[in-house]
């Protein structure tokens, strides 16, 4: 069996963003792997295309890009906000506002949004809702550690119902 659309596909990997040899960003293994359904849209799809064809056991190792990847910050994407959107009962949480934080946010249409903190002033706040991963080139490597198909739930549903258990 190889990596194929409606596939559930089960990996290990490490991520770096600075070469294939710089600090670690983020780590799944065995027993924590990442699965997800080829080909269903939830994954960067060059990270997709770069897995396509693979079979359990095979190792992967490619780069992807930033504009291919989390995409490049949007200038637009920064925005001052008034210092009383954060006040909660006329006040503001001591420490909330300290530059770095990385705050979660609603817009208009009651979407979850994360924003960092990026600076402080008198009367309001300048935050930055570019996806963290922004401008960064991603260096992958890992193994396939499981392939199988797909159950038909788990494809009407979009996602991995794995061990069993199944919340929604």
């Amino acid at each position: 069996m190889k990596i194929e659309k409606n596939k559930v596909v089960s990996l290990s990997y490490e991520l770096r963003t600075d070469g294939f040899d710089s600090k670690l960003t983020e780590k799944t293994n065995e027993n924590q792997p990442l699965e997800f359904i080829y080909g269903m849209g939830m994954m960067i799809p060059k990270f997709e295309e770069n897995l396509e064809g693979l079979k359990k056991g095979d190792t992967f190792k490619f780069k992807i890009d930033a504009a291919e990847g989390y995409g490049l910050s949007n200038p637009e994407n920064i925005i001052n906000l008034p210092k009383s959107t954060f006040e909660v009962n006329g006040k503001i949480e001591e420490g909330m506002l300290n530059v770095g934080n990385v705050l979660t946010m609603q817009d208009q249409q009651g979407r979850h949004l994360n924003a960092k903190v990026k600076e402080v002033k008198e009367d309001s706040v300048l935050m930055d809702f570019n996806h963290p991963m922004a401008d960064k080139d991603l260096y992958f490597k890992g193994e396939i550690l499981k392939l199988r198909d797909a159950t038909s739930e788990e494809l009407d549903h979009g996602h991995v119902h794995s061990g069993g258990h199944h919340h929604h």
